[in-house]
């Protein structure tokens, strides 16, 4: 594996995942995707190139884990969707981000305004 690998059991193997896999799992939490448009989301955050030896990989190694699915649009193009797995993997991490964060009532209204604002 590129960047991570699975852990068998309980623990969410959200856990083992690097932060640019994390970023592609949220990216693909929109909406079903093709390679380049991932691509084109990741540099749009990073401010930089992303290189395809480092995404390709990282997608192959999400599908391996369950996270995402793999379809194929043409002989060329391929489609990543977040499966329900993925997706579970994000509330977890999130979840374990915010028992963390929200230490106080001013950060907990913080963290309300922040999710109100994208209703």
């Amino acid at each position: 594996m590129s960047e991570a690998q699975a852990v068998a059991g309980e623990v969410s193997v959200v856990r083992d995942l690097t932060a640019f896999q994390q970023n592609i799992l949220v990216i693909l939490s929109e909406e079903p995707m093709y390679g380049l448009a991932i691509k084109r989301r990741l540099e749009e955050y990073y401010g930089t190139e992303v290189n395809h030896g480092r995404l390709y990989p990282n997608l192959d190694d999400l599908v391996e884990m369950g996270l995402v699915e793999k379809s194929e649009l043409d002989k060329r193009t391929n489609q990543y969707e977040l499966t329900e797995a993925g997706h579970d993997a994000l509330i977890d991490q999130f979840d374990w981000m915010l028992a963390r964060f929200v230490s106080d009532d001013e950060r907990a209204d913080e963290v309300v305004d922040l999710v109100e604002s994208y209703r």
